[in-house]
């Protein structure tokens, strides 16, 4: 005798892994700034155009058909110029064959390391204010993201809390330098630093390091490259997108000691496989003119100097930016509102978008500080400039 089967209808009453999270600040921002017609400062992107050069070698690869998946790890010859660019930059050999991947970004990049060593239970540390995805990223691994605030009076890293929240569960500790959101930059102390607190531990560092070639006022980029024995349990995350002003390709890669990276490849490989064949071949070529990469600190440079000149009689506080391409300003002499609703109101009545940076904490202090992207146009910084001057 047949038995009715009970037949479930799907509700649709179903919570991802990310289920409390919200639209990215970034995007909610951006958009509106285009509602209101606002000059955008907010979103960290460029505001002119790719090289010429850049996009005619991308045209050139794909006329040539190169137009089918690269290897796994990422087109050899570009790995082979990345090998050759961080020996010269910081002395360091990484083997091309099984120590760089290219990515699909410096996101991607993130996301692939945590996923490849973070598991159930395991604490990350991080420094707050944070770039948005990390918390996210250790989250969905079954991790727990351990929150420390930097310092407030320069955005440095409070080593002595560091060192007492280190413990068995420690798996990886992040860092990013320059530094997004506030333009601070670690020093060769911070790097002894962390090393020494890492040493006689299996802690793995994951290394933000994607406006390597965007540091101000003769400071020289202390990349974790340049620490040997930090090095042999790091990570580190770069970006094409960043430094050849076209964040829209989606373009990165990671180095790391073979042992590490073997284990990155195994996540990478079933994530994205492989990324964009031509572009991968035009950003070899490319990189073949050293001043391409080198040289381009001395233009944001010369726009934060610019905006910041333009700023000087405004009631904001400019915050000092020592690397990215981002501004910290203090408001506190305008308004104590929260920085969500000074953003917005900046945005909708004087028509200037930026980025609160609270959001960039799980536990905020109490500031009055916004972020503007100072990667534009000097007619966009002109106009920018002026209307906040005139608040």
């Amino acid at each position: 005798m047949e038995t009715k089967q009970e037949v479930h209808a799907f509700s649709g009453a179903v919570q991802s892994k990310l289920h409390k999270a919200s639209t990215s600040i970034f995007a909610v921002m951006s958009a509106e700034a285009e509602k209101h017609n606002a000059i955008n400062l907010s979103q960290g992107f460029p505001g002119f155009p790719v090289s010429e050069e850049l996009i005619s070698l991308c045209h050139k690869y794909m006329k040539q058909g190169l137009n089918q998946y690269a290897p796994m790890p990422g087109v050899l010859k570009l790995r082979e110029m990345i090998s050759n660019k961080m020996k010269k930059a910081y002395s360091l050999y990484y083997n091309p064959s099984d120590e760089i991947t290219i990515t699909a970004g410096a996101t991607q990049a993130l996301f692939t390391a945590i996923s490849a060593f973070v598991k159930a239970g395991d604490e990350v540390l991080l420094f707050d204010p944070a770039y948005d995805s990390y918390a996210p990223a250790i989250e969905m691994c079954g991790g727990v993201a351990i929150h420390i605030n930097l310092n407030e009076s320069d955005f440095s890293i409070p080593w002595a809390e560091v060192k007492n929240r280190v413990n068995h569960k420690t798996r990886m500790i992040i860092i990013n330098t320059p530094h997004n959101p506030s333009g601070s930059v670690l020093s060769a102390s911070d790097l002894l630093q962390l090393e020494k607190i890492c040493s006689q531990s299996d802690i793995i560092v994951l290394s933000d390091e994607v406006y390597e070639h965007i540091v101000f006022d003769g400071y020289e980029h202390q990349s974790v490259a340049r620490y040997p024995v930090l090095a042999s349990r790091s990570i580190l995350i770069y970006s094409f997108g960043k430094t050849f002003h076209a964040t829209g390709w989606k373009l990165g890669y990671a180095v790391g000691p073979k042992n590490l990276m073997q284990e990155f490849r195994k996540v990478h490989q079933y994530l994205v496989f492989a990324v964009n064949t031509p572009l991968q071949h035009a950003m070899a070529e490319y990189m073949q003119c050293e001043s391409n990469y080198t040289e381009v600190h001395k233009m944001y440079e010369s726009k934060r100097n610019y905006f910041s000149s333009l700023l000087k009689s405004s009631r904001f506080k400019l915050l000092p930016c020592s690397g990215s391409y981002f501004l910290l300003l203090d408001y506190s002499n305008i308004s104590k509102n929260k920085d969500t609703e000074f953003a917005l109101h900046l945005t909708r009545e004087h028509k200037v978008a930026s980025i609160p940076v609270s959001v960039f904490y799980k536990n905020a202090p109490d500031q009055y500080l916004l972020r503007f992207c100072f990667a534009k146009e000097e007619h966009e910084l002109e106009e920018a400039a002026k209307r906040l001057c005139a608040i």
